[in-house]
């Protein structure tokens, strides 16, 4: 889908050839001199429709609009949430057969730049349709969308070409969070960077197998991954914006392909939604998606551990004991919570670069989900500079996020009397105990983790994948990209399987810290 951004006030939208006209109309609207204006009026007075909150109107080839249809939004307020509450609700109008270009009128409301945020996003939300293993799917007509603004900034210009490209970098991640396992394994996953690479000379591609990652020393991850007749990768991007000498901002992506649990069994009801359970690995690809388009003075490493969990007779047993790559060992107590242990060992990996900030994404635990629902992501962060950034960048792309908290007293329950460590603490705060297991492989390495198990995907009727948080990360490293980092030389991390590896750069790669306003078991 093409977008194109110009700037029309309520003449020019009114003469505007498209097949679909949607204006947006808040409750303080004036009314002007023109034929949208004198059309709002008629129908308001007469009782017809009113600007309330998310209140339509149909009409087709009213007198004086070039718009074979048009289409009135009630925006109430025009806040940012009214302005996607109307668009949300003319999806299906975006989808109809015969509507190949459409124009997104926001020229009556007040905030044009969140306006056009917003617009962009719910429309290419709107637009999105699955069809890779459907015999007669048929993708929408829509092709083309204007998005019009009273004024076409410099500053609105800028974010329209930044929510483009963070929409076709989430549009990339559903595409891939959606796809049944068989069409999505780990040697498909490593394919399918291997052709973003292959797109973009400022990004280059990597992959490490299953004897890579034995050399390695990849315990913990090889261990996850020994019951699955699909072998391991073990992807690595990189886009080189910047200098040599910037240090990179590292997004590790939980990447099980197909998650039964392995031997610690889940119930059948629902176990297809673990396809998703790749998803954070599906949102590093859509990040690299957007960098692509978007080509920041940033440098950004991402790495996602693939593999497949399952109950073959080769599969890791709870009670066996590994070796991670970092040297600790870990007591498997429930084999369910297997995306901890791929991470573990991508986290230790993730050091050789001696990061600005480290940021791991994965459909961690179902505890997130009790706790936050699907609004907001949960954040965890070992630096306040670093939390506050991905917090603020989460507000500015409404992709939202919550910091939780990090205290030393929920590692108690990770204690084993036969390893370092155990994989699982028991129910109670099961998402906080999981961040505490990731904390103990990052060493001094500015990091946080996003917990999306909640914000991934939706069930019931509108069951599939979200893309978040594509657009928060992307929010987050064009902020970064705006700052002068500061990087202090250290030694390169050992390469021996030792514990307690440290990051070889103190200080994280985050924007001047403003004050922020303000699924199944184990997954």
């Amino acid at each position: 889908m093409n977008f194109e951004l110009k700037a029309l006030n309520l003449s020019s939208a009114a003469a505007a050839k498209c097949d679909l006209l949607l204006l947006l109309v808040p409750e303080s609207f004036k009314p002007q001199q023109d034929p949208l204006s004198a059309l709002v009026d008629s129908v308001t007075r007469h009782g017809d429709w009113s600007a309330a909150g998310s209140k339509q109107l149909h009409l087709y080839q009213p007198q004086g609009v070039q718009a074979r249809r048009v289409l009135l939004l009630g925006t109430g307020k025009g806040s940012a949430r009214d302005v996607r509450a109307a668009l949300a609700s003319a999806a299906s109008v975006l989808k109809a057969e015969g509507v190949k270009h459409a124009l997104i009128c926001l020229s009556a409301l007040e905030d044009a730049a969140e306006a056009v945020r917003i617009a962009v996003q719910s429309v290419a939300d709107a637009a999105y349709t699955y069809t890779l293993t459907k015999s007669k799917a048929k993708s929408p007509a829509l092709g083309k969308v204007t998005v019009g603004v009273t004024s076409k900034s410099a500053a609105i210009s800028q974010i329209f070409d930044q929510v483009v490209a963070a929409s076709l970098g989430q549009s990339l991640a559903k595409e891939w969070g959606n796809r049944p396992a068989n069409y999505a394994t780990p040697s498909l996953l490593a394919k399918a960077a291997k052709d973003l690479a292959k797109q973009s000379s400022a990004i280059q591609c990597k992959v490490h197998g299953p004897k890579d990652v034995e050399k390695l020393g990849m315990g913990a991850f090889l261990a996850v991954a020994q019951g699955s007749k699909e072998p391991l990768q073990l992807i690595e991007l990189s886009y080189n914006g910047a200098g040599k000498s910037q240090a990179p901002v590292v997004l590790v992506g939980k990447g099980i392909t197909f998650d039964t649990g392995g031997i610690s069994l889940k119930p059948a009801a629902a176990m297809d939604e673990m396809k998703f359970d790749m998803c954070g690995a599906a949102s590093v690809l859509g990040v690299f998606r957007a960098l692509a388009e978007l080509k920041p003075a940033i440098n950004v490493v991402g790495l996602i551990p693939a593999c497949e969990n399952m109950p073959d007779g080769a599969a890791v047993k709870p009670g066996d004991v590994v070796t991670s790559m970092s040297g600790q060992t870990i007591e498997i107590l429930n084999t369910d919570a297997e995306g901890r242990l791929v991470l573990c060992d991508a986290l230790t990996y993730a050091a050789r670069f001696k990061p600005a900030a480290v940021v791991d994404i994965a459909t961690l635990t179902g505890a997130c989900v009790i706790a936050l629902g699907g609004i907001r992501s949960g954040m965890y962060a070992n630096q306040e500079a670093l939390g506050q950034a991905l917090q603020q960048a989460g507000e500015k792309s409404h992709d939202l996020c919550w910091r939780m908290p990090l205290d030393d007293d929920y590692s108690e329950g990770l204690k084993s009397n036969f390893a370092d460590m155990g994989n699982v603490a028991g129910r109670a705060g099961g998402s906080i105990t999981a961040a505490k297991f990731l904390q103990r492989f990052v060493g001094d390495m500015p990091w946080a983790h996003l917990d999306i198990a909640g914000t991934a995907w939706k069930e019931g009727a509108a069951k599939g994948a979200t893309g978040r948080p594509v657009p928060l990360l992307v929010q987050y490293l064009l902020d970064a990209a705006q700052q002068q980092p500061v990087v202090k030389t250290r030694k390169a991390p050992e390469e021996a399987t030792k514990p307690a590896r440290k990051s070889a750069a103190k200080t994280a790669l985050v924007p001047q810290a403003a004050a922020v306003k303000a699924k199944a078991s184990q997954v």
